[in-house]
Formats: C-alpha cells, sequence, structure tokens
C-alpha cells in the first residue's frame, strides 16, 4: 500500500534548483522545461518535436542528469527490431537455459532519438512499456524500473524514410512540447558558454533517483476538487463533439490532464488544484491527441485555435472552498 507520508514539504525550493540545473545547459527554455518536468513528475512521457539541432536530445540529457537517474539513449533507424530495443533471451550453454539480456528500454530514462525513422513493428515495442511499465519478452513478463520515463524525438519537416506515430501511441505520450529557436541574444550566451566547455559534462545530480519517486508520489496527493474534475470532463465531451474534429480527447487524456494539474499545483507548493492548472497545461497535453477533419485543415484550422475557443467558451469553475483532504 502506498505511504502517504510527505518528506518534502516545501518541494518548491528543490523543483527550483532542479530546473536552473538544467537552465545551465538549456538557454531561455524555462516554459518548456517546468513543463518537461511537470509531465516526468506525472509519471507520463514526453514527444519532443522539432526541427533539427535546437537541443531536444540536449535536454533530455540535462534532464536525467539532474535528477540522477541512469540514462540510455535509442537511435532509432528503420533496420532497428523490438529486440534491440526490449532485449532478447539467449542460450547459455553453461547453464542449458535461456537467459534474459535486458535491453536499454529497461533504463529508468530512455530517449528514442527520432522515434518515427524506425518502423511501425519496432514502435509498437514501446506501447507495454509506456501503458504498464513492464514489458513482456517470450511470454515472460519484466517489471521496469522506477521511475520509468520515455522521452522521444521526431523532426517535423523531414518526412522521407518516416513512419508516422499511430494515434494510440500518440495517445500514450501525455506531453508534445517544441524548444524553438532562441532568441539572438539567448544564442549569443549559448555560444558564450560552448566557447571552451561543454555544459552538460559538469552538469550535477541535484536529487537521487529514489527522491524523484517520492516527488512523483506526493504529487499524486493533490487535492482535485469535483467541479475541477467536471470540467475536466465537460472540456473533453466537447472536443468529442466539435464539428471540426474527427478524435476528440480520450479518457486517458482526461486522467493525463487531472495528474499533470496535480503536479503543477505542488511544484507551486499548494496542496489543491486550481484551473489555471488546467487550462495552462490544456494545450501541451492534448493538442497531439486530436484529429482535425479534412475540412477542418483545409481550411488552415489547428487543434490549438480549437482548444483555445473551446477553453472561451466553457464557463470556468470557482472554488468556493477547499476540501482538507
Amino acid at each position: 500500500m502506498q505511504s502517504k507520508t510527505r518528506i518534502f514539504d516545501q518541494p518548491q525550493p528543490l523543483v527550483e534548483r532542479m530546473i536552473m540545473n538544467v537552465e545551465k545547459v538549456i538557454v531561455g527554455k524555462r516554459e518548456t522545461i517546468e513543463k518537461a518536468f511537470v509531465a516526468m513528475l506525472s509519471g507520463g512521457h514526453l514527444l519532443l518535436e522539432d526541427v533539427p539541432g535546437v537541443g531536444k536530445t540536449m535536454l533530455v540529457r540535462a534532464l536525467a542528469r539532474t535528477i540522477g537517474c541512469e540514462f540510455k539513449r535509442i537511435q532509432c533507424t528503420p533496420d532497428l527490431l523490438p529486440s534491440d530495443v526490449t532485449g532478447v533471451s539467449v542460450f547459455n550453454v553453461k547453464t542449458n537455459d535461456f537467459e534474459f539480456r535486458p535491453g536499454p528500454l529497461m533504463t529508468p530514462i530512455v530517449l528514442a532519438d527520432e522515434v518515427n525513422r524506425t518502423s511501425p513493428k519496432t514502435q509498437s515495442a514501446f506501447l507495454e512499456a509506456m501503458e504498464e511499465k513492464r514489458v513482456t519478452i517470450d511470454g515472460v513478463s519484466y517489471e521496469l524500473p522506477k521511475p520509468f520515463v520515455l522521452l522521444a524525438t521526431q523532426n517535423p519537416v523531414d518526412y522521407e524514410g518516416t513512419y508516422a506515430l499511430p494515434e494510440a501511441q500518440m495517445d500514450r505520450f501525455m506531453m508534445k512540447l517544441s524548444l524553438g529557436y532562441p532568441t539572438p541574444e539567448q544564442e549569443i550566451l549559448m555560444l558564450d558558454r560552448l566557447q571552451d566547455r561543454q555544459p552538460l559534462d559538469h552538469l550535477k545530480p541535484v536529487i537521487v533517483q529514489d527522491e524523484f519517486v517520492q516527488l512523483q508520489r506526493e504529487a499524486t496527493m493533490i487535492h482535485v476538487d469535483n467541479t475541477l474534475k467536471d470540467f475536466i470532463v465537460r472540456l473533453a465531451l466537447a472536443t468529442r463533439e466539435h464539428a471540426d474534429l474527427y478524435l476528440g480527447a480520450s479518457p486517458r487524456a482526461s486522467y493525463a490532464l487531472m495528474r499533470a494539474a496535480q503536479t503543477s499545483a505542488y511544484m507551486k507548493g499548494r496542496s489543491f488544484v486550481v484551473p489555471d492548472d488546467i487550462k495552462d497545461l490544456v494545450l501541451p497535453i492534448w493538442t497531439h491527441r486530436l484529429i482535425l477533419t479534412s475540412e477542418a485543415r483545409m481550411t488552415g484550422k489547428s487543434a490549438d485555435t480549437i482548444l483555445t475557443g473551446l477553453l472561451a467558451s466553457l464557463q470556468t469553475p470557482v472554488l468556493r472552498y477547499v476540501s482538507a483532504k
């Protein structure tokens, strides 16, 4: 049974140190870093979609080093096999039996670089791990470590030799984020830092793996008022009934939004969720899950604009009191 004891009564200073540690490597992207930590502390997985060279891989490495977890990188290519990801059973002639050799997926922090470059068969090897935190090889299930976070990158501009992620897999990513280009001032600062050394080589952990798992547990204790749960469900229902959307938000999307709102409130030092926690996270958590109709795409509409319009049309709940739970 999960312990309800809180160790970090004031998590904000620790979270701030974690964010500032990553900022030693990634310049001028504080909001993206904060949301990445929200996804990871919520036990979710993160998809980074951006053009090459803006620091996607560097961000993942900095996140892994900050929380002191073992990190492995999978370079996704068309010839990558599922066994290359999950591991394989090998016959040992000395013991006259098969022994399991774990793949890189059996690691707390995993980077699947250019995940849309590998075949659908290999992409499916990630599905069980992302949802159930385990992998099954030759009929035997192996539990993944805690925490287990998959961070994947994909290039949105080079489609040659790529395989689009299916909707079921996209729905398993809690968030989709992009870094974007830095401002000229930020790029100059980046060049200054990289002139004589690589900041990532000198990055030290802020917390250890067990402390990160404890932070994840404590984030689940944050209270969510029933009016806010109703708000999330009404918003999800609105996407399912929207004329411009072929596919709306799933129940998994509703759960992901609630969990992320809990984590966001926890990172800010609150014991309860407020409406702004939800509204600030709807776009990065839901836009990649929605599919527009062909007519909507032809008229230049986007999931972002549709969600923004729905948020404006729904009445935001007012919390008259906060439960003592």
